[in-house]
Protein backbone atom coordinates (compact mmCIF):
# COMPACT_ATOMS: atom_id res chain seq x y z
CA UNK A 1 0.00 0.00 0.00
CA UNK A 2 1.19 3.37 -0.82
CA UNK A 3 1.52 5.85 1.68
CA UNK A 4 0.88 9.70 1.50
CA UNK A 5 1.69 12.74 3.39
CA UNK A 6 -1.06 15.94 3.05
CA UNK A 7 0.48 18.68 3.78
CA UNK A 8 -2.37 21.21 5.71
CA UNK A 9 -1.37 25.22 4.71
CA UNK A 10 -3.48 26.65 6.98
CA UNK A 11 -2.77 27.88 10.32
CA UNK A 12 -4.84 25.91 13.20
CA UNK A 13 -6.97 28.47 14.56
CA UNK A 14 -7.92 29.49 10.85
CA UNK A 15 -9.05 25.53 10.46
CA UNK A 16 -11.03 26.01 13.73
CA UNK A 17 -12.77 28.66 12.35
CA UNK A 18 -13.82 26.55 9.32
CA UNK A 19 -14.59 23.78 11.74
CA UNK A 20 -16.72 26.33 13.63
CA UNK A 21 -18.21 27.57 10.67
CA UNK A 22 -19.46 24.22 9.64
CA UNK A 23 -17.23 23.93 6.68
CA UNK A 24 -14.62 21.46 6.03
CA UNK A 25 -10.94 22.26 5.96
CA UNK A 26 -8.73 22.04 2.83
CA UNK A 27 -7.22 18.21 4.17
CA UNK A 28 -10.10 17.17 4.74
CA UNK A 29 -11.72 17.99 1.43
CA UNK A 30 -9.07 16.58 0.00
CA UNK A 31 -9.37 13.06 2.07
CA UNK A 32 -13.31 13.27 0.45
CA UNK A 33 -12.05 13.57 -2.89
CA UNK A 34 -9.02 10.67 -2.22
CA UNK A 35 -12.21 8.44 -1.32
CA UNK A 36 -13.38 9.10 -4.66
CA UNK A 37 -10.90 6.88 -6.57
CA UNK A 38 -9.59 5.13 -4.03
CA UNK A 39 -9.38 4.16 -0.38
CA UNK A 40 -5.80 1.84 -0.92
CA UNK A 41 -3.84 4.68 0.84
CA UNK A 42 -2.25 5.17 3.94
CA UNK A 43 -2.58 8.97 4.64
CA UNK A 44 -0.54 11.12 7.10
CA UNK A 45 -1.36 14.81 7.94
CA UNK A 46 1.40 17.52 9.17
CA UNK A 47 1.10 21.18 9.91
CA UNK A 48 3.89 22.80 9.54
CA UNK A 49 2.93 26.36 10.33
CA UNK A 50 1.72 24.77 13.78
CA UNK A 51 2.32 21.31 14.62
CA UNK A 52 5.41 21.23 17.70
CA UNK A 53 6.83 17.71 16.18
CA UNK A 54 7.25 18.73 12.51
CA UNK A 55 10.97 18.26 12.83
CA UNK A 56 10.85 14.68 13.99
CA UNK A 57 8.32 14.47 10.94
CA UNK A 58 10.95 15.93 8.65
CA UNK A 59 13.65 13.10 9.79
CA UNK A 60 11.43 10.54 8.45
CA UNK A 61 10.25 11.53 5.18
CA UNK A 62 11.58 9.54 2.84
CA UNK A 63 9.01 6.46 4.00
CA UNK A 64 6.32 8.35 2.14
CA UNK A 65 6.16 8.01 -1.70
CA UNK A 66 3.86 10.79 -2.54
CA UNK A 67 3.36 13.98 -0.69
CA UNK A 68 0.13 16.77 -1.43
CA UNK A 69 0.50 20.09 -0.07
CA UNK A 70 -3.23 21.88 -0.15
CA UNK A 71 -4.48 25.03 -0.52
CA UNK A 72 -3.91 28.10 2.58
CA UNK A 73 -5.08 31.91 2.97
CA UNK A 74 -1.82 32.89 3.98
CA UNK A 75 0.65 35.15 1.68
CA UNK A 76 3.93 34.09 1.20
CA UNK A 77 5.57 37.52 0.88
CA UNK A 78 4.54 37.91 4.41
CA UNK A 79 7.13 36.13 5.53
CA UNK A 80 6.19 35.38 8.87
CA UNK A 81 7.51 32.77 11.34
CA UNK A 82 4.41 30.10 10.53
CA UNK A 83 5.41 30.88 7.11
CA UNK A 84 8.99 30.17 6.90
CA UNK A 85 8.41 26.99 8.79
CA UNK A 86 6.11 26.16 5.70
CA UNK A 87 9.12 27.05 3.17
CA UNK A 88 11.92 24.92 5.48
CA UNK A 89 9.48 21.74 5.21
CA UNK A 90 9.20 22.04 1.84
CA UNK A 91 12.60 22.33 1.29
CA UNK A 92 13.05 19.23 3.41
CA UNK A 93 10.12 17.25 1.13
CA UNK A 94 11.57 18.15 -1.82
CA UNK A 95 14.68 16.40 -0.46
CA UNK A 96 13.55 13.40 0.28
CA UNK A 97 9.91 12.85 -1.50
CA UNK A 98 9.77 11.74 -5.11
CA UNK A 99 6.35 13.20 -6.29
CA UNK A 100 5.07 15.68 -5.58
CA UNK A 101 0.97 17.87 -5.81
CA UNK A 102 1.11 21.03 -4.93
CA UNK A 103 -2.12 22.95 -4.82
CA UNK A 104 -2.47 27.13 -4.98
CA UNK A 105 -0.80 27.94 -2.26
CA UNK A 106 1.27 24.39 -1.91
CA UNK A 107 2.24 25.39 -5.72
CA UNK A 108 3.16 29.01 -4.58
CA UNK A 109 5.35 27.30 -1.45
CA UNK A 110 7.21 24.84 -3.91
CA UNK A 111 8.30 27.61 -6.13
CA UNK A 112 9.50 29.56 -3.89
CA UNK A 113 11.56 27.28 -2.62
CA UNK A 114 12.67 26.29 -5.69
CA UNK A 115 14.07 29.64 -6.53
CA UNK A 116 10.83 31.05 -8.11
CA UNK A 117 8.97 34.48 -7.29
CA UNK A 118 5.02 35.16 -5.97
CA UNK A 119 3.35 38.29 -5.91
CA UNK A 120 -0.21 40.08 -5.49
CA UNK A 121 -1.90 39.15 -8.58
CA UNK A 122 -1.96 42.50 -10.62
CA UNK A 123 -4.79 41.57 -13.13
CA UNK A 124 -7.79 40.71 -10.35
CA UNK A 125 -8.14 37.53 -8.74
CA UNK A 126 -10.05 33.93 -8.62
CA UNK A 127 -13.15 34.73 -6.32
CA UNK A 128 -14.00 30.78 -5.84
CA UNK A 129 -13.46 29.88 -9.49
CA UNK A 130 -11.14 30.55 -12.49
CA UNK A 131 -12.44 30.62 -15.83
CA UNK A 132 -11.24 29.29 -19.23
CA UNK A 133 -7.64 27.97 -18.14
CA UNK A 134 -6.11 26.85 -21.48
CA UNK A 135 -3.66 24.00 -21.65
CA UNK A 136 -0.91 24.60 -24.21
CA UNK A 137 0.81 22.62 -25.86
CA UNK A 138 3.78 21.13 -23.15
CA UNK A 139 0.63 20.45 -20.90
CA UNK A 140 -1.83 18.23 -23.74
CA UNK A 141 1.53 16.10 -23.45
CA UNK A 142 1.65 16.21 -19.75
CA UNK A 143 0.14 13.26 -17.93
CA UNK A 144 -1.58 15.79 -15.41
CA UNK A 145 -3.72 16.89 -18.11
CA UNK A 146 -5.01 13.54 -19.37
CA UNK A 147 -8.75 13.12 -20.73
CA UNK A 148 -8.64 16.74 -19.72
CA UNK A 149 -10.64 19.25 -21.60
CA UNK A 150 -8.41 21.68 -23.20
CA UNK A 151 -10.10 25.08 -21.81
CA UNK A 152 -12.00 24.54 -19.02
CA UNK A 153 -13.36 26.09 -15.72
CA UNK A 154 -12.40 24.78 -12.27
CA UNK A 155 -12.76 25.98 -8.15
CA UNK A 156 -9.87 28.31 -7.55
CA UNK A 157 -9.29 31.01 -4.78
CA UNK A 158 -6.43 32.85 -5.30
CA UNK A 159 -5.00 36.66 -4.46
CA UNK A 160 -1.36 35.80 -5.42
CA UNK A 161 0.19 34.32 -8.28
CA UNK A 162 3.51 32.90 -9.63
CA UNK A 163 5.70 35.32 -11.43
CA UNK A 164 8.77 33.66 -11.79
CA UNK A 165 9.31 29.69 -12.18
CA UNK A 166 12.31 27.87 -11.06
CA UNK A 167 14.70 27.45 -13.50
CA UNK A 168 14.24 24.58 -15.93
CA UNK A 169 10.41 24.86 -15.02
CA UNK A 170 7.72 23.45 -17.92
CA UNK A 171 4.62 25.87 -17.81
CA UNK A 172 1.62 23.81 -18.83
CA UNK A 173 -1.53 25.66 -18.42
CA UNK A 174 -2.67 29.76 -18.22
CA UNK A 175 -5.74 32.22 -17.97
CA UNK A 176 -6.56 35.84 -18.33
CA UNK A 177 -5.66 36.13 -14.60
CA UNK A 178 -2.53 34.25 -13.86
CA UNK A 179 -0.05 33.34 -16.46
CA UNK A 180 1.09 30.46 -14.42
CA UNK A 181 -2.09 28.18 -13.50
CA UNK A 182 0.09 25.25 -13.48
CA UNK A 183 3.85 23.99 -13.88
CA UNK A 184 6.03 21.00 -13.55
CA UNK A 185 9.62 21.16 -12.48
CA UNK A 186 12.44 18.90 -10.47
CA UNK A 187 14.42 20.37 -7.18
CA UNK A 188 15.42 18.12 -4.95
CA UNK A 189 15.25 14.65 -5.97
CA UNK A 190 11.18 15.38 -6.45
CA UNK A 191 9.03 15.85 -9.52
CA UNK A 192 6.63 18.86 -8.81
CA UNK A 193 2.89 19.17 -10.44
CA UNK A 194 1.39 22.58 -9.34
CA UNK A 195 -1.59 23.83 -10.18
CA UNK A 196 -3.23 27.36 -9.07
CA UNK A 197 -6.02 26.24 -8.23
CA UNK A 198 -8.39 23.50 -6.39
CA UNK A 199 -9.75 20.06 -8.49
CA UNK A 200 -9.96 18.67 -4.71
CA UNK A 201 -13.00 21.80 -3.78
CA UNK A 202 -16.32 21.79 -4.79
CA UNK A 203 -18.10 24.56 -5.88
CA UNK A 204 -20.30 24.65 -2.96
CA UNK A 205 -17.27 24.86 -0.80
CA UNK A 206 -16.18 28.03 -2.45
CA UNK A 207 -19.30 29.37 -2.39
CA UNK A 208 -19.77 28.69 1.10
CA UNK A 209 -15.60 30.33 1.49
CA UNK A 210 -17.29 33.65 0.09
CA UNK A 211 -19.97 34.06 2.55
CA UNK A 212 -17.95 33.20 5.58
CA UNK A 213 -15.17 35.30 4.28
CA UNK A 214 -17.24 37.87 3.10
CA UNK A 215 -16.61 40.61 5.68
CA UNK A 216 -12.79 40.16 5.03
CA UNK A 217 -13.52 40.14 1.34
CA UNK A 218 -15.40 43.32 1.09
CA UNK A 219 -12.53 44.89 3.71
CA UNK A 220 -9.85 44.10 1.16
CA UNK A 221 -11.52 45.08 -1.83
CA UNK A 222 -12.66 41.93 -3.55
CA UNK A 223 -15.92 42.59 -3.69
CA UNK A 224 -17.12 46.27 -3.84
CA UNK A 225 -20.07 45.40 -1.91
CA UNK A 226 -22.76 42.66 -0.78
CA UNK A 227 -25.03 42.67 -4.25
CA UNK A 228 -21.58 41.97 -6.22
CA UNK A 229 -20.77 38.94 -4.24
CA UNK A 230 -24.68 37.75 -4.70
CA UNK A 231 -24.18 38.28 -8.24
CA UNK A 232 -20.52 36.40 -8.27
CA UNK A 233 -22.03 33.53 -6.22
CA UNK A 234 -24.77 33.00 -9.01
CA UNK A 235 -22.37 32.62 -11.26
CA UNK A 236 -20.59 29.88 -9.31
CA UNK A 237 -23.83 28.47 -8.99
CA UNK A 238 -24.10 28.06 -12.60
CA UNK A 239 -20.67 26.43 -13.33
CA UNK A 240 -21.72 24.21 -10.73
CA UNK A 241 -24.89 23.09 -12.00
CA UNK A 242 -22.50 22.43 -15.70
CA UNK A 243 -19.77 21.09 -13.97
CA UNK A 244 -19.05 17.34 -14.39
CA UNK A 245 -17.12 16.00 -11.06
CA UNK A 246 -14.91 13.93 -13.28
CA UNK A 247 -13.79 16.20 -14.93
CA UNK A 248 -12.97 18.73 -12.58
CA UNK A 249 -10.86 16.47 -10.56
CA UNK A 250 -9.05 14.76 -13.42
CA UNK A 251 -5.57 16.30 -11.79
CA UNK A 252 -6.10 14.80 -8.72
CA UNK A 253 -7.00 11.30 -10.55
CA UNK A 254 -4.05 11.69 -12.93
CA UNK A 255 -1.42 12.28 -9.94
CA UNK A 256 -3.01 9.34 -8.40
CA UNK A 257 -2.39 6.90 -11.23
CA UNK A 258 0.99 8.84 -11.12
CA UNK A 259 1.77 7.57 -7.57
CA UNK A 260 0.37 3.98 -8.35
CA UNK A 261 2.32 3.64 -11.57
CA UNK A 262 5.17 2.04 -10.06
Amino acid sequence: MKKILIVEGNLREENQSFTDGGIKTHTESLKDSISYYTNDLEIDVANPSSDSNISLVAKDLEKYDGLIWGGSSLNIYSNTPEIRRQLDFMKECQNKINKILAICWGMQVAVTVAGGDVKKCTKGAHRGIAHNIEINDHGLKHPIYQNKNKIFNTPAFNFDEVVTLPTDATLLASNKINDVMSTNFKAGISNVWGIQYHPEITYNKMISLIHFRKDRLLKNQAFKDEDEIKSHVKIIEEQNMLSNKDQRMTELKNWLDYLNAD
